[in-house]
This record gives C-alpha cells, sequence and structure tokens, in this order.
C-alpha cells in the first residue's frame, strides 16, 4: 500500500505475562518434558486462548472438572487462578498425582482468608462473581463464611451479623481506583473491619494500570490485548477510558482489529493483559504496519524482576535431566 497513513504505536510497559502466569506455563510445560504427554489441566492454566492452543499441541488436555479426566496416572495441573478446597481433596481421594500451579499472590490471600476464619472474622471478598479466582478464594473456607460484593452499591446493601467482626480480601486481578471506593466504603459502613496487612492486588495489575494510566492522554486510542475472560485485562480497557482515552477496546489478536475503529488515530497506546505473550504484540505491531506508516515508542514506568520458583518436584527434575 503507498502513501500509507502514519501512526505513532506508544508501547506501555511494563505489559504482559506476569511472573504468576510466566510460571504456570512453565509447570505446564515442565509436566510435558518429564511425564510426557497427555497431561491434564483443570480450567484454563491462564486466560489466553492463544496460549491454550499452544499448549494443547503440545499434549496438554484442558477440562473444567476432574470429572473429565480417567484414572490413568497422568499429571493433573490447577490453573494459576486458584481452585476451592474441595478440588485437592477430591484428588486425593482418587489417588491422582496433581501439581498446583496457583499464582503465590493468589493463594497468599487464600491464607489470609483463612487466617480470618480462625480469628472467628467474617470475611468479605471484593470480586467478581464466577470469576475463577473467586470461587477458589471462596471455596477456601465453609460455605457461607465468606461475602462477596462487586461494588460499592453491594456493600451498602450488605447485611452482616456482627458489625465488629468483620475482615475483607481482594482479587488480586482488580481496578486499582474501583477497588479503592469499595474499600473506602467498606471502612465507611464498618468502621472496625481488618483488611490486608499489604495490599491484595498484584503488583503486575497494580503497574500494568500505572503504565496504562501515564500514556492514556496522550492517545487518540488504546488497544489492550486479552482474552474476553480475563480480569485483569478488561480492567485495563476500563483504565484506558477513564484516564483520558475514551476509545479503548479490547483485542485477542490481530484478526480482531477493526480498521475502521482505527480510522484517522494519529497516536495509538498498546498494552497486553498478564496473561498475553509478547508474540501477539509483535503481531498486532505487524499488522498494522501493513497499512500504516508507524513508529513505535516505549513508555516504561518501572521494570519488573518478580520470579516465582516452580514446584519443587518439576525443579528437581530439571537437575536430573541436566546430570
Amino acid at each position: 500500500m503507498t502513501n500509507k497513513p502514519d501512526m505513532k504505536i506508544i508501547l506501555s510497559n511494563p505489559r504482559g505475562f506476569c511472573a504468576g502466569v510466566d510460571r504456570a506455563i512453565q509447570i505446564v510445560e515442565r509436566s510435558l518434558e518429564k511425564y510426557g504427554a497427555p497431561v491434564y489441566v483443570r480450567h484454563e492454566i491462564v486466560h489466553n486462548k492463544y496460549v491454550v492452543e499452544s499448549l494443547k499441541t503440545k499434549g496438554a488436555i484442558f477440562v473444567e472438572s476432574l470429572d473429565e479426566i480417567p484414572d490413568d496416572g497422568a499429571p493433573v495441573i490447577f490453573s494459576a487462578h486458584g481452585v476451592p478446597k474441595r478440588v485437592p481433596a477430591e484428588a486425593k481421594r482418587r489417588e491422582m498425582f496433581f501439581i498446583d500451579a496457583t499464582c503465590p499472590l493468589v493463594s497468599k490471600v487464600h491464607k489470609e482468608a483463612e487466617r480470618h476464619f480462625a480469628n472467628k472474622k467474617q470475611v468479605i471478598l471484593i470480586g467478581h462473581k464466577g470469576h475463577p479466582e473467586v470461587e477458589g478464594t471462596m471455596g477456601q473456607l465453609p460455605e457461607g463464611a465468606v461475602l462477596l460484593v462487586e461494588t460499592v452499591e453491594d456493600v451498602q446493601a450488605l447485611q452482616v451479623e456482627d458489625a465488629d467482626n468483620l475482615s475483607f480480601c481482594t482479587q488480586t486481578t482488580l481496578s486499582i481506583d474501583d477497588t479503592a471506593d469499595i474499600v473506602n466504603a467498606l471502612n465507611d459502613k464498618f468502621p472496625t473491619i481488618q483488611g490486608p496487612h499489604r495490599e491484595d492486588i498484584c503488583y503486575a495489575t497494580t503497574n500494568r494500570q500505572n503504565a496504562v494510566k501515564a500514556i492514556a492522554q496522550t492517545c487518540d486510542a488504546m488497544i489492550v490485548i486479552g482474552a474476553p475472560n480475563s480480569s485483569n485485562s478488561n480492567r485495563l480497557v476500563e483504565v484506558g477510558a477513564n484516564y483520558g482515552c475514551p476509545k479503548s477496546m479490547l483485542v485477542q489478536r490481530s484478526a480482531d482489529l477493526d480498521w475502521a475503529w482505527l480510522d484517522g488515530v494519529k497516536t495509538l497506546g498498546l498494552t497486553a493483559g498478564a496473561s498475553a505473550p509478547e508474540v501477539l504484540v509483535e503481531e498486532v505491531i505487524e499488522a498494522i504496519s501493513a497499512r500504516y506508516n508507524v513508529s513505535v515508542d516505549t513508555h516504561s514506568i518501572t521494570e519488573e524482576n518478580v520470579v516465582f520458583n516452580i514446584p519443587r518436584v518439576l525443579r528437581d527434575a530439571e537437575k536430573d535431566t541436566a546430570a
């Protein structure tokens, strides 16, 4: 195409994979290397179709329930979002070999909820109903022990047995701003409520949202690469729209680009959710470059160096292979 229009792409950094996602994918890949196919994974290991499909080609089989898995001794992996306690209990009952890929930051929230419950506190969870992370956190405690709130209005309508004996936790992938409003509402309504010692929203969610905030006002449009069922990706779209770039949208990959929507855009912000690989960012830039004369600038607010260890059973396997 000749006489292509100019477009400046501002790449938001940090973006893409976080340490928890990277660890979860490594767990599946190394399990396949050590034990061979098939390896069963309960729920999508992370919320990204490209990642899931690529692991399927290597021999991973994704299921939503342990009932779908035969008793053939193959490893079973629990996704990064975490699972209710009944799931590993059922796996033990069936003598399954399972590996837990729950993100350590999600596990921290699980431990908080259990600690509050052990201290006889009613636990309130800020999160999105139906999200696997929320189901996993609520599933750490007996039914009815956790009350879920999604909005400030939910807080205002909340009825509790003992207003002086409450605690709260949050889903790790929420909007920092929305969560702050809900926490303020909880504190206003229940002044003695106990919160987490440290913020539950994970470092990667916080960094990606702050990076979008830093560029939103300078962009005519914002694209977030991520899955429709990815909470942190959807929150990035909201942050872009709320911080100066109303024209913000989510795409899974380059085939989803809406060229009419991009018409007239001179400066495009581009980021990726915590479960979207960098190859999809490169794919989107390449597709746009076919129609536009593209220049790419990176705007970085911080560098991430967080790494989470994979389970020892797989680390030991790596040493054995090296030997």
